[in-house]
C-alpha cells in the first residue's frame, strides 16, 4: 500500500470517437497518459490507490458508440474498480475495498423506498465523478458506499474489481426479477462480461433450469459448466428460429412453456428481437443490457399473455456484500472469467474488445 500521492495518474478520454452523419467520416477517438490534482478530501471521502479495473461494454459505449457521458471530456472512464484505501477516513484507512459501480444520494425519494440503484443525482466512476474513474492511479470516492473485502484468500483483489458491475448488475436484476428457487430462466448474452454471471447468479440463487443463448460455441460451452443446464447457439438464426428452438428443447425435456424468466444481456437489436419472441404466458422479461438500437414489439401481447417487461440498472451498494461473499465462497467463479493486462495497454484492449468479445472480463492494472 502506499502513501498518498503527489498526483494521480491516468488516461484520460480525450475526445470520443465521432461520425459525421453526412459523410460517415470516422475520426478516431483518443485515450491519452497524463496526470491530475489529488483533490481536498471531505468528511466521509477517502482516496482508494486502485487495484484493478474491469473493462466493460459500456466504457467502450463511452469511447465508441457516442453514448454520452454525464461529465464531459476530457475524463477517465473506469466504474468497476477494487484497491485499499490510503487516505480521508480514518475507519477505512489500509482495507481493500470494492467501490460500487452506482453509489446513490441516499436522500431522494427512490433511495427512500429502496430503489437506489436507479437514483437521479447517483455518482458512477468514470461518468459522472468530475474528471475521476478508475483507469488510474487512485480514485477519490464517498466512504459509505464501500464494500470491505476480508478473508479473500487465494483470489487477486485485482480480480475482484469485476464484483463492481459484472457480478453484482445479475444480482440486482435477479432480486428485479422476483427470481426464486424453482424458476425457470432463459439468458440471452449468456456468454458476454454481465452474462456469464448473471448464468451463475441465476443457479446459485436457486433457479430449477437455466438456459443461455449466444453465438460463441466456446463459450456456451463453458457455460454448461458455471450455471447454464442447456445452451442454444444463436448464430445464423433469427428470433423465429431461435424461438423454434427452445420450444423444441421445452418439449423434450418435460419443461414448461409458462412462467420463464427472461435476461437480455446483450444491449444489442438480435438478442432484443430473440428475447422478445420467447415472451409467452406469465412469463418475465428483464432487460440487463443497454444499447441505443430501437427493437419493434406488439405490447397488446402483454395483455394477451399476462407478461412483464422490466428494466434494471446497476445494483444498490447494500448487495455488494452478499455478492462478494458468493465469490469468495466459490458459488460464483469469477477466476475462470478474468485476466488481467497492464493499464498501459487500454487504447490496443479498448480496440481489441470492441472488435472482438474476449473470452474473459480483461481487467486492467496500473503500471504507471
Amino acid at each position: 500500500m502506499g502513501g498518498l500521492p503527489e498526483k494521480i495518474q491516468t488516461w484520460q478520454m480525450v475526445q470520443p470517437t465521432a461520425r459525421n452523419q453526412k459523410t460517415g467520416e470516422v475520426t478516431a477517438g483518443i485515450l491519452e497518459k497524463t496526470e491530475i490534482p489529488v483533490p481536498e478530501l471531505g468528511t466521509g471521502e477517502v482516496l482508494v490507490e486502485i487495484a484493478g479495473c474491469g473493462v466493460c461494454h459500456t466504457d467502450l459505449g463511452y469511447f465508441y458508440d457516442g453514448v454520452p457521458t454525464v461529465s464531459k471530456p476530457p475524463l477517465t472512464l473506469g466504474h468497476e474498480i477494487s484497491g485499499t484505501v490510503v487516505a480521508g477516513d480514518q475507519a477505512w484507512m489500509g482495507k481493500e475495498v470494492i467501490i460500487p459501480a452506482v453509489m446513490p444520494c441516499r436522500k431522494c425519494i427512490l433511495c427512500k423506498t429502496g430503489r437506489g440503484n436507479r437514483c437521479l443525482d447517483q455518482k458512477m466512476p468514470g461518468n459522472s465523478t468530475g474528471v475521476y474513474g478508475g483507469f488510474s492511479s487512485h480514485i477519490p470516492v464517498p466512504s459509505i458506499d464501500l464494500c470491505e473485502v476480508k478473508d479473500r484468500g487465494d483470489i487477486a483483489l485485482s480480480h475482484l474489481a469485476v464484483v463492481a458491475d459484472a457480478a453484482t448488475t445479475p444480482y440486482q436484476a435477479a432480486k428485479r426479477a422476483d427470481l426464486q428457487p424453482g424458476d425457470n430462466v432463459v439468458i440471452v448474452g449468456i456468454t458476454g462480461g454481465v452474462g456469464q454471471y448473471m448464468g451463475q447468479t441465476a443457479k446459485a440463487l436457486g433457479a430449477k433450469t437455466v438456459i443461455g443463448i449466444a453465438r460463441n460455441q466456446e463459450k456456451l460451452d463453458r457455460a454448461l459448466k458455471f450455471g447454464a443446464d442447456f445452451v442454444i447457439n444463436s448464430t445464423d438464426k433469427d428470433a423465429i428460429a431461435v424461438s423454434k428452438e427452445f420450444r423444441g428443447l421445452c418439449k423434450e425435456n418435460g419443461l414448461p412453456g409458462t412462467g420463464w424468466k427472461i435476461f437480455e444481456v446483450t444491449g444489442v437489436k438480435p438478442g432484443q428481437e430473440i428475447a422478445l419472441t420467447l415472451v409467452s404466458f406469465t412469463s418475465k422479461l428483464i432487460v440487463v443490457g443497454f444499447g441505443m438500437a430501437k427493437t419493434e414489439y406488439a405490447i397488446g401481447r402483454l395483455m394477451a399473455f399476462d407478461a412483464e417487461i422490466i428494466g434494471t440498472w446497476g445494483c444498490l451498494p447494500e448487495y455488494y456484500p452478499i455478492v462478494l461473499d458468493m465469490v469468495l465462497n466459490g458459488r460464483i467463479n469469477i477466476q475462470e472469467f478474468v485476466e488481467t493486462r497492464p493499464m498501459s495497454t487500454i487504447a490496443d484492449t479498448f480496440a481489441e474488445a470492441h472488435k472482438t468479445p474476449p473470452m474473459k472480463r480483461i481487467v486492467l492494472t496500473p503500471d504507471f
